[in-house]
């Protein structure tokens, strides 16, 4: 299956059905109220600063992504009968083989093994894709973070630099 044209269902540590799909353009109130259901400590982790608001060219960045050097999944449940963007991971090539990985889950949903499902379902495209390598900045007390990454199946290498935990997770 195509990245663009991604879509999975597995179930959460709460029995509720989860659905992985590639984001779309549609998606952009969705992702947005997601964004608004995080508090600041939870915006901080993924942005490494206060954000509350982003710039349209910073949605515009979030949204029009490629599926080959950008690809991005969004976590959906089903909220009655509407979908209700709960998180999401995403992975851009900043190199041949390379790219950094990246994941936000709202604040009332954590916890329920939503970025582990997305991390999976990542590595699957991305080995699809050939690539060898995902890396990520984490901050040293995002121990929930860290803890998808280690448990990952992926071989992980951390080293601290400044205020941060340089992920390496090799893909082959």
């Amino acid at each position: 299956m195509k990245a663009a044209q991604y879509m999975a269902t597995e179930r959460l540590r709460n029995g509720e059905l989860l659905q992985l799909r590639a984001l779309l353009l549609s998606d952009r109130d969705e992702m947005l109220a997601a964004v608004g259901r995080s508090s600041r400590e939870t915006l901080y982790r993924r942005f490494f600063a206060p954000k509350r608001t982003f710039s349209e060219d910073e949605i515009e960045y979030f949204l029009n992504v490629d599926f080959n050097s950008h690809v991005a999944l969004v976590a959906v449940l089903s909220d009655g009968g509407r979908e209700l963007i709960v998180g999401g991971g995403r992975y851009v090539v900043s190199q041949p083989g390379r790219a950094e990985i990246a994941f936000a889950i709202d604040d009332p949903h954590q916890k329920l093994g939503i970025a582990t499902h997305l991390i999976t379902h990542l590595i699957k495209i991305a080995r699809a894709a050939a690539l060898e390598e995902f890396y990520a900045e984490v901050l040293p007390e995002n121990v929930a973070m860290l803890k998808v990454f280690e448990r990952c199946g992926l071989a992980m290498t951390t080293r601290r630099k400044g205020g941060t935990v340089h992920v390496t997770l090799a893909l082959a």
